[in-house]
């Protein structure tokens, strides 16, 4: 078989794949830093180089911040649009790195070898997956493996101020069939895994006012309203006591987890008592006729994120404040629109407040909605397949309790699906000191790819 013909390519090659990582990761592309300018800029450089050496035509495009890689190359059957990024968090604190960050290294670790640097994991490590796949599809095929464009990022790290911009001004060129995203990880370390739904976000930041000022609790205590007390019981009315929130038709454009996914997700035998016992809690909350993987990835939440009032220093003083403060979000999936949402939560909130008390909003109604992609699409099924090939358990089409935003902009920008693969693991210290990227996960990622390669171009 020709796919054989490539995976044994890549295992040959391996050595030479790591020399050209540990290039890209000695370049410090530091993007939140302006003394770093030149560095991303030469990491650009290097990968578009890179590109071209495959048959990729290439180029590093300037932004007003740091430059886009943006390549072409091969011909026939559906167009793959793959992004990644080549920025990389700071570095700090540096005394607590156990070598350079950018003089990289293979170390030996009591759960096998890895490649230690800052950016191995997040993300010049997974994105070289691809390159390198599409490498060893080269030297066998002599061409690449279908019609590719290449899209990466020198910004993802400071939050990609130039990213919306240059995709709506390059959108015809840009836009693809499906976008191929490799900067996620295996479920639990070690099931290979497909993103398929992330949740969207809305917020909102209220005050309750009361009394024109602070009062003496003693002389005011019992007759006047304290605003505190008023904003608590409208915090703790958000929910029942089986965890549905009360918000009038907050639910109404949520759908309901297809049979398929949720047998899929059982299979995974997540242990929520070891999730939650890492963080010193043991019961779940929210709702309660869920799973706890429904909870975290398919259900929408209200939550309480800061609450302040009165007095707060050191000490004591007796006073009814005349106001309190709240910031609530809601993570959004399905449908749910986040205007919807948040003017059904002023309009409840507001039902809730008494006649001498009002509320006042202080930021406007915005947010983004959840991604849901569409696993109805062959793709992500052959894919799926070509990852429990190559990782000898079966692969799952999961979802993301947060939000990644560029797979949202595929999908409000350019109009198309993105499909979440990523090899990293939940002990790559990503944006921490001593980062690392598992050996075995960069190797069989570059695997991977090539068979998913093989299933989809």
């Amino acid at each position: 078989m020709t796919l054989d013909a490539v995976l044994a390519r890549i295992d040959a090659d391996l050595p030479q794949a790591l020399e050209r990582l540990m290039a890209l990761l000695r370049i410090p592309s530091i993007s939140t830093d302006p003394a770093y300018k030149a560095d991303c800029a030469r990491a650009a450089d290097w990968l578009a180089e890179d590109l071209r050496g495959l048959g990729f035509t290439a180029e590093s495009r300037p932004t007003p911040g740091h430059p886009m890689v943006v390549g072409h190359g091969g011909a026939g059957g559906r167009h793959l649009l793959f992004y990644g990024h080549y920025d990389v968090q700071p570095v700090d604190p540096l005394e607590l790195w156990a070598r350079d960050p950018f003089d990289p290294a293979i170390e030996e670790t009591a759960k096998g070898k890895v490649i230690r640097a800052r950016g191995s994991s997040d993300d010049k490590g997974q994105l070289m997956t691809f390159i390198e796949a599409c490498r060893a599809w080269k030297a066998v095929h002599g061409s690449l493996p279908g019609r590719l464009t290449i899209f990466l990022e020198g910004e993802e790290e400071s939050g990609s101020p130039s990213l919306i911009p240059f995709m709506r001004e390059n959108a015809d060129e840009l836009r693809a069939d499906l976008a191929l995203i490799c900067d996620t990880g295996l479920f639990e370390d070690a099931v290979p895994a497909i993103t398929t739904m992330l949740r969207g976000l809305c917020k909102a930041e209220f005050t309750v006012r009361a009394a024109s000022r602070d009062l003496h609790s003693g002389m005011y205590g019992g007759l006047a309203r304290n605003p505190i007390h008023v904003l608590t019981r409208l915090l703790a009315g958000l929910h029942d006591a089986n965890g549905h929130v009360q918000v009038p038709g907050f639910y109404d454009d949520v759908a309901e987890l297809p049979d398929e996914l949720r047998a899929q997700w059982q299979a995974l035998a997540f242990d929520h008592g070891k999730y939650l016992g890492d963080v010193g809690l043991s019961l779940p909350a929210g709702e309660v006729d869920r799973t706890p993987l429904e909870m975290i990835w398919s259900r929408p939440t209200a939550e309480v994120n800061g609450i302040w009032g009165g007095y707060t220093g050191a000490g004591f003083k007796t006073v009814l404040p005349g106001e309190a403060h709240a910031k609530v979000s809601f993570r959004l999936v399905s449908r749910q629109d986040p205007e919807k949402i948040l003017k059904s939560f002023r309009k409840w909130a507001e039902a809730q407040i008494p006649a001498d008390c009002e509320i006042l909003w202080h930021d406007g109604i915005e947010g983004s909605p959840a991604s849901v992609m569409e696993i109805g699409d062959p793709a992500f099924e052959a894919a799926r397949q070509a990852l429990t090939e190559e990782w000898g358990r079966a692969a799952a089409f999961v979802g993301s309790g947060g939000s990644i935003p560029i797979a949202g902009y595929f999908k409000t920008v350019l109009g198309m699906d993105a499909m979440l693969i990523g090899f990293g693991r939940d002990d790559d210290q990503i944006h921490s000191p001593n980062e690392k990227y598992d050996l075995d996960c960069f190797h069989k990622g570059i695997r991977s790819w090539a068979r998913v390669l093989a299933r989809l171009a």
